[in-house]
């Protein structure tokens, strides 16, 4: 593909599982032997990065600095709901970081994190369940003032809520939560902050309407941060598929948002 197109696969994304056993948990010396084996390929595709999920410790992520340098693969740690990358588990990470000094140890933020609205296909999917918005917008409002998942979900089921939408809660306080707006500017300033440590960022979207936006993740806010930093890593499009139409469209839009904010 390289020589026929001149291009090809940049990124690998690691599956750093410690789970893989039935009977407990892979060790820090498991897990690191795991991720030479992905650096190895990594290499033989001819990726520059490699995506670290934060399921191997900071020690073992450390620990990894020479094999990556040896395969001359750049290993950044994923930033994801609901880390951000001034919590302290990412700076435990960003601490060893500059302890190793080496340019091969960094992080890939997952602008998952900048979200300052529901997730717009599981609010939808709800919808569609029988869920009265009256009770979704209950759930979202008690998610900004910092309510206690066990608390909101007791609050809505009190109000009548219908059940299906239990996992619209989950995704509000989980692996698809989000912030008050008013946030957004420290968590900008978080991002700002370990750039210099990045190598690669996933511009995470779920739903872009018509007016070509994405629902809950601010691009407009949040790719001048990039430009105007200097930033010379990869950006890669990643597209959830809760939706279910194969993303063509949605890829299409989202490019479309890149290059008319960042003027390329």
């Amino acid at each position: 593909m390289r020589k026929k197109y001149g291009i090809g696969p940049v990124g690998y994304g690691a599956n750093n599982d410690k789970g893989m056993r039935h009977d407990r948990n892979l060790t820090d010396d498991e897990m690191l032997a795991d991720a030479v084996i992905d650096l190895k390929a990594a290499n033989k595709l001819g990726c520059r990065v490699m995506r670290v999920q934060m399921m191997m410790s900071p020690e073992a992520f450390a620990r990894l600095a020479p094999y990556a340098e040896l395969f001359d693969v750049r290993c950044g740690i994923e930033i994801h709901n609901p880390e951000t990358p001034g919590s302290d588990y990412m700076q435990s990470y960003l601490k060893l970081i500059k302890e190793c000094g080496t340019e091969h140890l960094g992080f890939v933020p997952d602008f998952g994190f900048l979200a300052v609205e529901p997730n717009r296909p599981k609010w939808l999917k709800a919808l569609e369940a029988g869920v009265e918005e009256k009770h979704l917008l209950m759930a979202a409002e008690c998610r900004r003032n910092g309510v206690p998942q066990e608390e909101a979900v007791k609050m809505v089921m009190e109000a009548g809520a219908s059940p299906a939408i239990m996992d619209n809660i989950a995704g509000m306080y989980g692996f698809v939560q989000f912030h008050d707006r008013s946030a957004l500017p420290d968590l900008l300033k978080e991002l700002s902050d370990i750039i210099p440590y990045s190598f690669e960022m996933h511009c995470k979207f779920h739903y872009l309407g018509d007016d070509g936006k994405e629902a809950s993740i601010p691009y407009e806010e949040i790719l001048p941060v990039l430009k105007n930093s200097g930033f010379d890593g990869y950006l890669i499009c990643e597209y959830e598929d809760e939706m279910y139409c194969g993303g063509t469209e949605f890829t299409r839009r989202m490019l479309s948002l890149e290059r008319k904010v960042l003027g390329s």
